[in-house]
């Protein structure tokens, strides 16, 4: 035990801290952004519809490394926006803790787009008939009745884009660069020290990712059963004569 104690007392925890503030700060953005844009996304007509979903979910199916790498030359300082952004407002994107955040939000994002989504188009419109019947501006609809509805598709949806964001590494290689102790997360240190030799660092560090992977697919099970109602009888009934 006094090993293992001395062992974790030398250890860098950068790299955890790096990533659950990333993970947070995407994962808060990609709900707002992920929310707004299934909401817009559903109410548009169908050849929008298509055009906007592909375009949303291009970073779900594209490899991180080549999301990174158009992101990179968006904010290259050698390109024109990049360049922009840092003589007119002082912003760095590229090998900053900034970059962390876009590169995980990026991909992170259709999660929680595709969850937010498909929550709202199994909505039951007669909540909002009724809603609209009561005097309910839209907006008040929108927070007070079609979110609380779709909650549990909106949960898994954060819950999964946390994950993602926590684990993100190729978008956030290209991006952010690898700089100890300012934006090298977990999967960028496992890396770092697999080339290194050194397997004990890397399998701890994997064993954290493990550990972390599981609290999240047990929320998500959780989350699952209450939309499945599985404590209702008639369900129980349902599934055991199957």
């Amino acid at each position: 035990m006094s090993q293992l104690a001395a062992y974790l007392s030398g250890l860098d925890w950068s790299p955890l801290l790096i990533s659950l503030k990333t993970g947070i700060v995407a994962t808060i953005i990609s709900f707002f952004l992920g929310i707004y844009a299934a909401r817009k996304v559903v109410k548009a007509g169908p050849r929008v519809k298509a055009v906007a979903d592909g375009i949303l979910t291009l970073p779900m199916v594209l490899p991180p490394t080549v999301a990174g790498f158009f992101l990179l030359l968006l904010f290259s300082l050698r390109r024109p926006f990049g360049a922009y952004l840092y003589d007119r407002f002082d912003f760095k994107v590229v090998q900053t803790w900034l970059g962390c955040i876009l590169a995980a939000t990026v991909i992170a994002f259709p999660l929680m787009y595709r969850n937010a989504r498909a929550a709202f188009e199994q909505i039951d419109v007669n909540l909002i008939y009724a809603a609209r019947t009561l005097g309910m501006s839209e907006i008040k609809i929108f927070w007070k009745v079609v979110v609380p509805a779709a909650g549990p598709g909106i949960a898994s949806g954060t819950v999964l884009t946390f994950a993602r964001a926590l684990g993100e590494y190729g978008a956030t290689s290209m991006l952010a660069g690898n700089i100890p102790k300012k934006t090298s997360t977990i999967s960028q240190k496992i890396a770092m020290v697999i080339q290194d030799g050194d397997y004990a660092t890397a399998g701890f560090w994997v064993i954290v990712i493990l550990v972390i992977a599981f609290v999240v697919i047990f929320l998500l099970n959780i989350i699952t059963a209450k939309n499945m109602n599985l404590d209702d009888p008639e369900y129980r009934r349902r599934m055991d004569a199957r």
